[in-house]
């Protein structure tokens, strides 16, 4: 895997809890940069730690499933991608919001919940060739840096563009998925 598709990975697996930091970024009534730095910290080391823990998963099944397993990779960074776009289109009335950002363990609720689909992510790529500490590691300091930024924006840009930001990083799931499955089907990996 290239350090662009490492790249873009990191970007897609943070647009998530860019949006949810935008989301609380405007719930607060004044961030100041050492909140939006805890929060980014919090939920950068959360999606950093959670692709180890699904690519460890994967590898273990991954002797069973050999032959298929760029197709299984494909299948579930597609997957995830139409999810993050169906989460992002649909409306959410009953949001989780957390009101207390003081709270580290709500934070890191919050950040898992937006992390899940870094563990997913995290199994898809045990089937593929990929560094996965270098990729949990850019996983971590996107989510870090975007999360920084979403809670600092958060007040000023509303979750509009939120939503945007977590389409955009569905159709790069999706298209993560399409290289590998083009690369593997291709012989170029």
């Amino acid at each position: 895997m290239n350090p662009l598709s490492i790249l873009l990975i990191g970007l897609a697996m943070s647009t998530d809890a860019f949006a949810a930091a935008i989301g609380k970024g405007a719930a607060m009534t004044r961030p100041r940069l050492p909140q939006a730095l805890r929060a980014g910290l919090v939920f950068g080391v959360v999606e950093g730690i959670t692709p180890l823990i699904g690519w460890l998963l994967g590898t273990a099944t991954s002797r069973f499933i050999d032959a298929w397993d760029h197709w299984i990779a494909f299948g579930l960074l597609a997957a995830l991608g139409l999810h993050m776009i169906w989460q992002a289109l649909r409306l959410h009335e009953d949001e989780d919001e957390i009101d207390d950002h003081s709270s580290l363990l709500k934070l890191a609720i919050a950040g898992l919940a937006t992390s899940i689909d870094a563990m997913a992510v995290g199994v898809g790529l045990a089937f593929a060739d990929v560094p996965i500490v270098v990729v949990s590691i850019v996983i971590g300091l996107c989510t870090f840096v975007m999360v920084t930024i979403g809670i600092m924006l958060g007040r000023a840009l509303g979750v509009v563009i939120g939503k945007r930001a977590e389409i955009v990083g569905g159709m790069i799931l999706i298209i993560v998925g399409s290289v590998i499955l083009y690369e593997h089907l291709s012989g170029a990996a």
